[in-house]
């Protein structure tokens, strides 16, 4: 099924734009085994509890007084529906790349390695599912923010990510019976979000698989990767067959001056 475009969708002006994932050691190895991506359900994010929510500065309603009980009520509503809606929303993250950054490595990938692609593969890929897809680039604060649409949420992520540059793919799996009321309680009082667990046939994430091959351009291997580690992943990507180039960061060379150290 072709990737689908969505209202506000940014692109990258060059499809072949560079684009790497950060994953640790462990999503690496599954991820040469299993040739899937994995995308996590938007309310399940560990770094975002926030993902696919309005920003909370975020007034789309002038006619509705926060202070009015009436009003608030209808506020926290529609707010608690959006936090069940994006519960349909599976995520794979990518960065858009322009430089190596050491916060990227630390925060995503410090013990493991950079899958690198290009935004054009990553389409192919998401073009091939049978999924309704999508990607594009992440927005960040709620400057450009407008109207009240699941898709700009899914698409915008608090001004604090913005060095991220995140290339976002995900799929659309609606749960038809999943209940759109689990942010309202017994007495009917309204909450921002559901009370319950939602229904155990909306999974808490999806694998897709993908020619890896097609897709990956290359491996950079975090830059405190020991010699042994370096030399163990290019031996893991022959064992499988694959011929992808094997780097070492470009940060290698600075590791005993960068903020951030360990050892692997």
């Amino acid at each position: 099924m072709p990737v689908e475009t969505y209202v506000g969708q940014i692109e990258p002006e060059n499809h072949d734009a560079e684009i790497w994932r950060f994953v640790n050691m462990r999503k690496f190895r599954d991820f040469m085994d299993t040739q899937e991506l994995y995308f996590c359900r938007a309310d399940l994010f560990p770094q975002d509890e926030t993902e696919g929510l309005p920003p909370d500065n975020y007034k789309p309603f002038p006619h509705l007084n926060p202070l009015d009980l009436n009003d608030r009520r209808q506020i926290d509503d529609s707010i608690g529906n959006v936090a069940q809606f994006r519960e349909a929303f599976y995520i794979n993250c990518w960065h858009l790349f322009r430089e190596e950054t050491c916060k990227m490595w630390e925060q995503y990938g410090q013990d493991g390695v950079a899958i690198c692609s290009h935004y054009r593969l990553l389409k192919t890929e998401l073009d091939a599912m049978k999924d309704r897809a999508f990607t594009g680039l992440v927005k960040y604060g709620s400057a450009h923010m407008e109207g009240w649409n699941l898709f700009r949420f899914i698409m915008h992520k608090r001004i604090e990510y913005a060095a991220e540059q995140e290339v976002r793919a995900w799929l659309w799996i609606i749960e038809p019976h999943a209940s759109g009321s689990r942010h309202l309680d017994a007495d009917n009082r309204v909450y921002t979000g559901p009370l319950t667990p939602p229904p155990d046939n909306v999974l808490r994430g999806h694998r897709r698989k993908v020619n890896l091959q097609a897709l990956v351009t290359g491996i950079v291997v975090t830059p405190w990767a020991s010699s042994t580690t370096f030399e163990g992943i290019k031996s893991l990507l022959e064992s499988k067959g694959y011929s992808i180039p094997v780097q070492p960061s470009a940060l290698t060379r600075y590791r005993e001056f960068l903020p951030c150290s360990m050892s692997s």
